[in-house]
């Protein structure tokens, strides 16, 4: 269409078959269209006629998604600049290829890449930022990235354009030996070069193939590399020896050399004179001397390279093209993009920001305040108490919950939080939200209000309330950007607590207020290994979280006793084997439950693990000293508050507190 402006002509009746694998160089002087042609055949540049097709699958005239899907699929690209994500450490940027084809079996990624890198000779840098890498490092990471997902065609476009003479070799080297099962479409302007390594050679000019011809040869390279010094070229060379000491010195012309050389502690300082400049040669440095003399490149040094990559990935995987971006990486880069902002246009985003959020939600508390519903300020099942106490002895403790008018106790608020994981896609394998619910024994469950799935009928069976599933929907991001906004999303999935098998969730009810139903048996237990805020970590890192000195139900672990007894009484423990000597068998600890110590009757042995195991009446009595509240389920309430005001307590009902609050908090913001 020549009416477009930014129209170009540069390849013209061209074609091209290439074959299954070999390495085809192209060749020509700058602006002849071979970047184009590259760029032609992996889709990223659009022709005006003609077809092209990869693996017989034609990418011309097709929609982006299409061609994107059959280049992310069958090609691997190899950039003169690299184009690595600095910010990303070696493995990462490498991994990211894998991703983008559907791969997310950690496992299979992890093996996969790293057998590209220690092949490369890069695996010790696995864990760097790609900004910390060399132009040699970083252009073997452009490899990896290419071949870790196995192409069957590799575009290199001057993939040795910035480097040295060594790299130059090192890196010509691998692409060969990649070449050898499949594809390789080299560009470079060093025609010596592509004339020693390729099996075909295509010259083009002014867009149009000049010569094309299979290269068969038997011929060296004459390519001398910059840090290899071989002695036996020099012309000159003096030895300087006595009785102890000896020094051989090399010179391509003859020039005056003056030396000061002093050998301290095994040390040796150089001094030369003022214009010379001096670097020392060791074990780690980059420059080789080779007693020898210098002999052309043959082809012995690229054969004996392997790169057996076939026998190392799984064939069991169905690749797919997945796309790299999604709503997390926009936000995150978002906001990398707002750190890069100059101090006054941070300041001045912050003021609007703050701005349109207290104008927001002065107008939508002035608006609220004049309807008031249960969802807005209900945090617990409407029939619980609660009580707040300074102290909470095990005696007391007992003594409530023999009264005639309580049902059950539980320590603290019963505010329970459950993470939720979203790993039906690859792109959500690592999203989670946090279900949020006050925990209820589920023999309040009326079958009456069951408007999803079923009664639990195990410990690892649980009901929600629709309260609580449509907080975390409303609240949380992760649902409602990954689809999740119906309640039927969320019947069979499962609900995790740190250290605790997975939950399912059976039924969701309608008893209007964040409910979480569970069985009597292990409510203490959910309690005890309550996930924070910080659900991410737990999740994900579960075995950093183990803390000193918490405790855990004996009778829920498969912790084997090394030495000792169980827990059976109050107040006993066992610990980890690792602290015998600090923790002697039946002798108190310093740790405390109110005024009582720990007692150790035995010892566990198993890694990393730093908790102490006890009886269930122990861990409660636990949980009640540190929350120093009780939320209690009243059997009779007729009787409830006369029975806990006869002891001196202060009990009030949880739906009537947080409806005062609610009102009183909406005044004052009205106010």
């Amino acid at each position: 269409n020549h009416h477009k402006k930014n129209q170009i002509h540069v390849i013209n009746n061209t074609s091209l078959t290439l074959p299954d694998n070999g390495l085809v160089a192209m060749l020509g002087p700058s602006g002849c269209g071979k970047t184009t042609l590259l760029n032609a055949i992996g889709g990223l540049d659009k022709i005006k006629s003609g077809k092209i097709y990869i693996n017989n699958q034609r990418i011309t005239k097709r929609c982006v998604h299409k061609v994107d899907k059959i280049r992310n699929l069958n090609i691997g690209y190899i950039f003169q600049h690299f184009y690595l994500i600095d910010n990303k450490t070696v493995f990462e940027n490498v991994a990211l290829s894998l991703k983008m084809i559907g791969i997310k079996d950690k496992d299979e990624i992890k093996k996969r890449v790293n057998f590209v890198l220690e092949t490369l000779g890069i695996y010790r840098y696995r864990n760097r930022p790609a900004s910390m890498l060399s132009g040699g490092e970083r252009q073997r990471v452009g490899i990896a990235r290419a071949i870790v997902k196995d192409p069957d065609i590799i575009i290199a476009d001057e993939p040795t354009g910035n480097l040295d003479s060594k790299n130059t070799i090192d890196i010509m080297n691998i692409i060969k030996s990649i070449s050898k099962t499949r594809l390789v479409l080299l560009v470079t302007h060093e025609s010596d070069i592509a004339k020693f390594y390729a099996d075909r050679v295509i010259e083009l000019e002014d867009g149009k193939i000049k010569n094309d011809y299979n290269n068969n040869h038997n011929n060296s390279l004459d390519y001398r590399i910059d840090n290899k010094f071989y002695l036996k070229d020099f012309k000159n060379k003096s030895v300087l020896e006595n009785k102890d000491n000896q020094i051989t010195i090399y010179n391509d012309k003859q020039n005056d050399i003056k030396l000061t050389i002093v050998v301290k502690n095994n040390n040796i300082y150089i001094k030369g004179s003022k214009n010379s400049k001096i670097e020392v040669v060791d074990d780690s440095s980059n420059i080789e001397f080779l007693n020898e003399h210098y002999k052309e490149i043959d082809k012995s040094i690229y054969e004996k390279y392997e790169f057996n990559f076939a026998s190392i990935i799984s064939k069991n995987f169905k690749l797919k093209y997945s796309s790299i971006f999604n709503i997390f990486t926009l936000v995150v880069n978002g906001f990398k993009k707002l750190l890069d902002y100059s101090f006054i246009k941070k300041v001045l985003l912050l003021g609007f920001l703050a701005s349109g959020a207290f104008v927001t939600y002065s107008i939508s508390n002035i608006a609220g305040i004049t309807k008031i519903e249960d969802k807005y300020f209900t945090q617990k099942n409407k029939l619980y108490y609660d009580v707040t106490i300074a102290s909470t002895k095990s005696s007391l403790l007992n003594e409530l919950d023999n009264l005639g008018s309580v049902d059950y106790i539980l320590p603290g608020n019963s505010k329970i939080n459950l993470g939720i994981k979203y790993q039906d896609y690859y792109q959500t394998i690592n999203a989670a939200s946090t279900l949020t619910g006050s925990l209820t024994s589920d023999k309040y469950l009326n079958n009456s209000k069951l408007i999803l799935g079923k009664m639990p009928s195990n410990e690892y069976e649980i009901v929600v309330d629709k309260m609580a599933l449509d907080n975390m929907i409303e609240n949380q991001g992760a649902p409602k950007q990954l689809g999740y906004t119906n309640l039927e999303d969320f019947i069979g999935k499962e609900a995790y607590l740190r250290f605790l098998d997975p939950f399912i969730i059976v039924g969701v009810v309608d008893n209007g207020d964040p409910s979480i139903y569970v069985k009597e048996s292990i409510m203490t237990d959910m309690l005890a290994n309550n996930n924070s805020t910080d659900y991410y970590n737990e999740f994900y890192y579960e075995d950093d979280y183990y803390e000193e000195g918490l405790l855990f139900n004996y009778e829920r672990s498969n912790i084997k006793i090394k030495k000792g007894r169980a827990p059976l009484n109050d107040y006993e423990i066992i610990v980890n084997i690792d602290n015998e000597y600090s923790f002697p068998l039946n002798k108190e600890i310093d740790q405390k439950i109110g005024d009582k110590k720990l007692k150790v009757v035995g010892y566990y042995e198993n890694n990393n693990d730093t908790r102490y195991y006890t009886n269930e009446d122990t861990l409660r009595y636990y949980l009640a000293f540190k929350a120093k509240s009780l939320t209690v389920m009243p059997k009779d309430e007729s009787k409830i508050i006369d029975e806990f005001n006869n002891k001196n307590l202060n009990i009030k009902s949880s739906y009537e507190v947080s409806l005062n609050n609610y009102k009183n908090e909406k005044s004052d913001s009205m106010k």
